[in-house]
């Protein structure tokens, strides 16, 4: 077992920061489901790690909202498999596709700048509605 979950080359997570439980699992087993440990739950507090950059964990923790409690970790849990190291394999997995969504940078629009064409259509556009309304009105009556 590596001592680091490696995300990309720049971030890596040491495996003493990540805590792991086991309990029952609903999934696939047979028999065997009500006898073994075989359900996975990761429990991460993402905080304090020095591993995350500061931008990272501000994009980590609005995409990860629903998955931390309220003493601040979050909480990875998998039962797909029948081995609990299998189950391990996919929270750990889990993880890191979250944390290597976080370090996507999104792009910020840029707002898109009407051609010439366009404004003086609108204009000419305006200009016509307004000629319309001005022709609705009532003629003053000049003494």
């Amino acid at each position: 077992m590596a001592e680091y979950l490696a995300i990309n080359d720049a971030i890596a997570i040491p495996r003493g920061e990540l805590n792991l439980s086991f309990s029952r699992s609903p999934g696939p087993g047979g028999q065997n489901v009500n006898k073994v440990n075989s359900k996975a739950t990761l429990r991460w507090s993402y905080a304090p790690s020095a591993f995350l950059p500061e931008e990272v964990k501000a994009r980590f923790a609005k995409l990860c909202a629903k998955r931390i409690n309220d003493a601040g970790e979050v909480v990875i849990s998998s039962s797909r498999f029948r081995e609990q190291r299998r189950n391990v394999d996919d929270c750990l997995e889990k993880l890191r596709q979250l944390i290597l969504a976080a370090t996507v940078v999104p792009r910020v629009r840029k707002r898109p700048k009407k051609s010439a064409a366009a404004n003086a259509k609108r204009l000419q556009a305006k200009s016509e509605r307004s000629a319309r309304k001005q022709n609705r009105r009532m003629p003053r009556m000049d003494d």
